[in-house]
């Protein structure tokens, strides 16, 4: 049977070597990023194009089964790309100003009543901020969140 001291001391080593690693490989990296774009399926690719047009983003076709949208220069892949699994494990995070603007220009657009499968998640309150929830017709689950400051 191994000692815990034993057991502390190679868990501390590992811990040193990996820290140590991901510092030289971070020192390394001295490019500028300039955007992150997901890539997102949708289940009805014509419908989710509809949906994130009504949700105020800008859509730039880039090929037949796939769109750029975009809104204030962030944006994200959609794909006429369907897999169960991915779609229902899939959420992105978009920070905003005001939740509660934005929560109400949610309402306001009633996308629930125009697609099958949307639904609203009112606003929820956290030490770290506020966020409300949308998920898109495939089920892909929104956050959009202000942090508090």
């Amino acid at each position: 049977m191994l000692s815990t001291t034993l057991i502390v001391t190679v868990w501390i080593s590992f811990l040193n070597k990996t820290r140590h690693t991901h510092q030289s490989v971070t020192n390394i990296m001295e490019h500028k990023a300039m955007s992150i774009r997901p890539f997102i399926g949708a289940k009805n690719f014509d419908l989710s194009r509809s949906f994130y047009r009504d949700l105020g983003f800008e859509e730039s076709i880039v090929a037949p089964n796939m769109s750029y949208f975009n809104t204030e220069g962030l944006g994200f892949y959609l794909q006429d790309a369907y897999v169960r699994d991915w779609i229902d494990n899939t959420m992105i995070f978009l920070e905003v100003d005001d939740v509660g603007r934005y929560w109400n220009e949610l309402l306001a657009l009633g996308l629930p009543a125009k697609y099958n499968g949307v639904k609203l998640t009112p606003i929820r309150v956290y030490d770290w901020g506020r966020e409300c929830f949308i998920h898109d017709p495939s089920g892909i689950l929104w956050h959009f969140g202000e942090f508090y400051h």
